[in-house]
């Protein structure tokens, strides 16, 4: 069905003969094919007699071989999969399987996508990066303080490069546009930080994802959205792949306190009155910024204090 799939990605009509010589089937055959792929996907296909057949909305499909291509480049294995559970866990399965790594998992669709404290990762198919990124880490030789901070600024870079200039990030691991989420990260460890483990950096871009779905929590928006056209999703994981390839080296030799800087320059609520909740505690003070290790710094009445972990959820002030 994937040959299918690259016919229709342009959204534009196309005739069922067409369709029935890439499946092998008649054209009366054609529809049926299509609805199961419908039901499958959770695609919308429109059918018009005498016209053919089209995706409600044109997608981007990923192309296998120019990611092979750009993460061999960088020193990475790829893998490219329809379907998934989660980028995240399939990443982790095949390292504990004993694949190389770096390995750079990426999905048309995720069946468990998930965000930071359990939540769902919307995760249509063909619309959005599920992109996975497997390190190894021997020795405790790898600094991971601050490492999500790193990889949200490979993302910002991304993101800007595709032409959305207005993004932001806000702490720990949101990327945002005008108060709506666009990106995150989350990332997973196996194994012992002071020892030997694995490092999986999960990251999901919200690339041409439209308005209405029910499943989504809080304000977001996507690439399609700020920029007004379908973005190609190949050259974004191929551009997000160069830029992360750098921070992690620069995080590597120098650790997060070498981005610091650069870090707070892009922080959408550096001095904004903010509460930041700790399970049931809540915490109302004025972003300061964040350490050397990447925790945050908060003028809490007076006193400077700072604070790191990953249950900890940050929002605004009402009258912020």
């Amino acid at each position: 069905m994937h040959d299918v799939l690259k016919l229709l990605k342009d959204g534009e009509f196309h005739s069922g003969e067409a369709l029935g010589a890439i499946l092998g089937v008649s054209r009366a055959t054609v529809w049926k094919r299509l609805q199961h792929l419908e039901s499958d996907l959770g695609l919308v296909i429109h059918s018009v007699r005498g016209r053919g057949y089209r995706l409600a909305s044109p997608i981007s499909l990923l192309d296998y071989d120019a990611l092979a291509a750009g993460a061999s480049g960088l020193g990475w294995s790829v893998c490219l999969s329809e379907s998934l559970d989660s980028t995240n866990a399939e990443v982790l399965r095949q390292l504990s399987n004993g694949v190389s790594a770096p390995l750079l998992v990426v999905a048309e669709t995720q069946s468990s996508g998930r965000g930071r404290r359990g939540r769902l990762w919307a995760s249509p198919f063909a619309e959005n990066l599920y992109y996975s990124l497997g390190l190894r880490i021997e020795g405790g030789a790898y600094p991971l303080e601050g490492l999500s901070l790193s990889v949200g600024l490979a993302v910002l870079r991304a993101l800007r490069e595709a032409g959305c200039v207005a993004v932001g990030l806000k702490w720990p691991n949101d990327v945002l546009v005008s108060g709506r989420k666009i990106a995150g990260v989350l990332l997973e460890l196996s194994g012992d930080p002071a020892g030997s483990c694995q490092v999986v950096i999960g990251i999901g871009v919200n690339a041409n994802m439209l308005p209405g779905r029910a499943d989504i929590d809080q304000p977001w928006t996507s690439l399609r959205q700020e920029l007004g056209s379908v973005v190609d999703r190949t050259a974004l994981v191929l551009g997000l792949s160069r830029w992360l390839q750098h921070y992690l080296d620069v995080h590597r030799d120098r650790g997060f306190s070498a981005l610091r800087d650069e870090w707070q320059a892009v922080h959408l609520w550096q001095g904004r009155e903010v509460v930041l909740s700790a399970g049931p505690q809540q915490i109302e003070g004025v972003v300061l910024g964040v350490d050397g290790l990447g925790a945050l710094r908060l003028d809490v009445a007076g006193e400077e204090r700072s604070f790191s972990g990953g249950e900890l959820s940050l929002r605004l002030r009402n009258d912020s």
